[in-house]
């Protein structure tokens, strides 16, 4: 069995609680890390107490017009959080998918590279603008 724990162990996400032996699911390696990107970025910089500067700014632009400025902001603040909190993998590409911007979703696909391993994964983050709303297009 390949033990890849020094990528990392953390709590699952959404945190999952066991009953038997009243325990926190963990996870490690690469799982570890793809979870740490969603709550990466799903957090707003100044939402973690002991960690203000933790989070990615892409909640701030949920009302704005979706264009190609926009576009480069987000993936210019995706780029800045991976930077500074994500040290294990290497950026390769971030492709921003529109197709369902009416909807209120946009697919943020990252390809990386987790540095340890050299080790190619990808993940897709929901982006969704219309979250919690009445809105009905």
């Amino acid at each position: 069995m390949d033990d890849n724990t020094f990528l990392g162990r953390g709590w699952c996400f959404p945190p999952e609680f066991s009953f038997d032996d009243r325990k926190v699911k963990m996870v490690t390696d690469v799982d570890d890390i793809d979870e740490s990107l969603t709550i990466l970025l799903s957090t707003t910089p100044g939402e973690r107490v002991m960690q203000p500067d933790y989070g990615c700014r892409i909640k701030a632009m949920v009302f704005e017009e979706i264009n190609q400025s926009i576009l480069t902001q987000i993936r210019h603040a995706i780029e800045q959080a991976i930077l500074f909190f994500e040290p294990r993998i290497i950026l390769e590409e971030i492709d921003i998918d529109t197709h369902q911007s009416l909807e209120g979703r946009l697919s943020i696909h990252l390809d990386y590279t987790v540095i340890t391993t050299n080790s190619r994964r990808n993940k897709v983050y929901p982006f969704y603008i219309l979250e919690g709303t009445l809105v009905d297009l």
